[in-house]
């Protein structure tokens, strides 16, 4: 929200993501930017009625900053586009903001701080880095910056930094794996408030003094707290809990360093709310709120009542609501006994004689959920007469530390034996057809669909690979060098474990692959480049193996722009009710 309370939010109804502002609940809104690329985001300025923005070109995330004023005028504020930039905030009087930016070394992250009106080559060097750094904001007096330091997505390091010395207080040292995030000043720049694991199983909020002192604010209860947004000036904050997938989002004030004084629960519709931005003096916050059969819009809360009001009204392309499929929890046993958590939907028109299709969707990541959010996509699918199980294999977030590192490295393979255990589930229920489940998934969950195509072939009646990996040894040399020593953390070294990463790869393998194969990908794609896509496809062609290779010229990790959405996924369900 703006400084005069005017909301800012991305739509893509011109099929992909711009900005547009609206003034009042219900109202017209106002389209502000008309690129053919997707923004991906936009923040206010603290103090003035404009703001900043970020694009890339074609899906390759080298992310250009933007500033638009409220005449509508655009500067370029960075113009390297060689070069990665990721927004760290405004200081307090909106007169500078802080980024980190590999422009100097790419496989590196440094700190940047630039003047409002500032372009180009501006930027000031205060930090010179030598890992994953990010600005997590500056402090309320302008004169600091916290900043973080990823070594993996478990684990983080958190930093003060005086911006005009350069010098550099490191708040968290510690042995293992711990994770620190959703990093924000408190109201008297004192202290930090983040979510870590520090010393529990989950995620848990916390005060983090310039001293390095971490004292725990709210326990999750057994669940994670995933992040939290705190209002400077007032002290009041929002966070929420995450209970198998859904959230609980919680309001309060700070009423001393580590005491909150809890306001009523919002409520609001749908079960995922998040992206918390307060209004001025903190009497009410946006948040955008979405579920399986909630498309996502923006509401407006009354901080201290809870009271909401939607301010957008988003399509939903004509489409009835009350056709939207809301998904079940479920568990399912794999092969130690482990209870392995899924969202499963049937279409509504499935009955009980074993007949119904059924796309078991993997999600990317690994550090990643499958949550209930509004997805067109699966509702697309099950508007097709596919059902859709989206399991969250061991190494998913959402179910503690212990749960994440269950697939580290050489335990790689035994998530994919969960997709084995989530298809045998599937041969018990008695609406679906147990020779018709097809494999699907993206990036990540690409890897694990070619998995599970060589290691169970008898499983699958076809895959869906969408941006995913094939040989992790080609993925690691050719990845983004901003992205190699954290992927490496996860899956292996080259140095060190490259004869396990060949084992486990299944380009290696793919003579094993006997279902239909349909391989999407984005030609731009700096994660996981498309020589994966393409070395996979004519591997599994050559064995005589029904193959469907698309690869889109303006995309990148993922296809974001509606008309290519709709042409690759009609694709994609033309193809496999012709082969399933």
């Amino acid at each position: 929200m703006g400084p005069d309370g005017r909301l800012a939010f991305l739509l893509n109804t011109t099929g992909v993501g711009q900005i547009w502002t609206l003034d009042e609940p219900g109202g017209w809104p106002e389209q502000r930017t008309f690129y053919d690329e997707p923004v991906g985001f936009v923040d206010y300025s603290p103090t003035r009625a404009e703001l900043v923005f970020g694009m890339d070109e074609g899906g390759n995330e080298r992310t250009q900053l933007y500033r638009l004023d409220d005449d509508g005028t655009v500067t370029e504020l960075t113009g390297l586009p060689d070069a990665k930039h990721r927004w760290g905030g405004w200081g307090p009087e909106g007169d500078h903001f802080a980024f980190a930016s590999n422009r100097r070394d790419e496989a590196v992250f440094d700190v940047y701080v630039q003047a409002r009106e500032g372009t180009g080559d501006d930027a000031e060097l205060v930090y010179e880095g030598d890992g994953w750094f990010t600005v997590n904001g500056i402090a309320p007096g302008g004169e600091k910056l916290a900043i973080s330091e990823a070594h993996s997505s478990f684990d983080q390091d958190v930093y003060v930094l005086d911006i005009e010395s350069g010098e550099r207080t490191h708040l968290t040292p510690h042995d293992g794996s711990v994770r620190y995030s959703s990093v924000s000043w408190g109201p008297d720049g004192d202290a930090l408030y983040l979510v870590t694991d520090a010393e529990s199983d989950t995620l848990e909020l916390a005060r983090l003094s310039l001293s390095g002192e971490l004292e725990v604010v709210r326990e999750g209860g057994g669940w994670n707290i995933d992040g939290v947004s705190i209002d400077q000036e007032s002290g009041r904050l929002a966070y929420s809990r995450n209970i198998e997938g859904y959230n609980e989002l919680n309001v309060g004030e700070l009423v001393g360093p580590t005491t909150v004084s809890e306001f009523p629960m919002p409520d609001l519709p749908g079960g995922l709310a998040g992206g918390v931005a307060w209004g001025p003096d903190a009497d009410r916050f946006a948040v955008s709120v979405t579920g399986r059969t909630v498309n996502t819009n923006v509401f407006v809360v009354e901080t201290a009542t809870g009271d909401a009001e939607r301010w957008t009204n988003a399509a939903t392309a004509g489409i009835p609501r009350e056709t939207f499929v809301e998904p079940e929890v479920v568990r399912f046993e794999s092969f130690d006994g482990r209870s392995i958590p899924a969202l499963f939907s049937l279409p509504p028109e499935a009955g009980e004689d074993e007949s119904t299709p059924v796309i078991v969707d993997i999600h990317g990541g690994p550090e990643s959920q499958r949550r209930p959010s509004f997805a067109g996509l699966t509702q697309y699918f099950l508007s097709r007469g596919y059902a859709v199980l989206e399991p969250n294999v061991r190494g998913s977030t959402g179910y503690g530390k212990a749960y994440t590192h269950l697939d580290d490295v050489e335990k790689r393979m035994d998530s994919v034996k969960d997709l084995r255990a989530g298809a045998e589930w599937l041969h018990d229920h008695p609406a679906v057809d147990p020779e018709r489940i097809v494999a699907m998934g993206g990036s990540y969950g690409g890897f694990m669909v070619l998995a599970a195509l060589t290691e169970y072939p008898d499983l699958w009646a076809a895959g869906v690979d969408v941006v995913g990996i094939a040989n992790f040894v080609t993925f690691l040399e050719n990845t983004g060098e901003w992205r190699r020593e954290l992927r490496e953390a996860e899956y292996g070294s080259l140095a060190e474990d490259r004869e396990f990463l060949e084992s486990i790869s299944p380009i290696n393998r793919a003579d094993r692959i006997t279902a239909p194969l349909f391989v999407l990908h984005g030609a731009n794609d700096p994660r996981v480049p498309v020589g994966e896509a393409e070395q996979i496809a004519a591997e599994v062609k050559s064995h005589g193996v029904p193959v469907e290779l698309k690869i889109f010229d303006d995309e990148g990790h993922g296809i974001s722009k509606l008309e290519n959405r709709i042409e690759a996924y009609t694709r994609v369900v033309d193809f496999l009710d012709e082969h399933v």
